[in-house]
């Protein structure tokens, strides 16, 4: 489940990152007995109220971006529903011209 809850995150960085540039990701252990990993990408501007939302089924910031193919909108809320049934928690910001999500979950020696 982790396995396609990171393979959803990456898909979706990968498709909205223009080929010449870098989608990164970064594994560090925090206090507390937990583990972050941040998927970062460049990306255009999300305003802040969008992103609490992104999460929700079928909902899109952009509704230009519904493309035949583009899929359903699930992708980001089954990845919320799997990171939650592992006892973490994941968030979404944006800054700079850089969109990151950020996982929290509980490391190997905490559990």
């Amino acid at each position: 489940m982790l396995r396609r809850a990171l393979s959803n995150l990456l898909s979706n960085a990968m498709r909205y990152t223009a080929a010449v540039q870098t989608v990164s990701v970064s594994l560090e252990a925090s206090s507390h007995d937990k583990v972050l990993i941040r998927i970062t990408n460049p990306s255009a501007a999300v305003s802040p109220e969008h992103l609490p939302k992104l999460f929700d089924r079928f909902y899109r910031a952009d509704p230009s971006r519904q493309h035949k193919g583009d899929g359903a909108g699930l992708g980001l809320a089954i990845v919320k529903s799997i990171i939650e049934a592992h006892e973490g928690s994941i968030s979404a910001n944006w800054a700079d011209g850089q969109m990151r999500f950020t996982l929290e979950l509980p490391s190997a020696a905490g559990a």
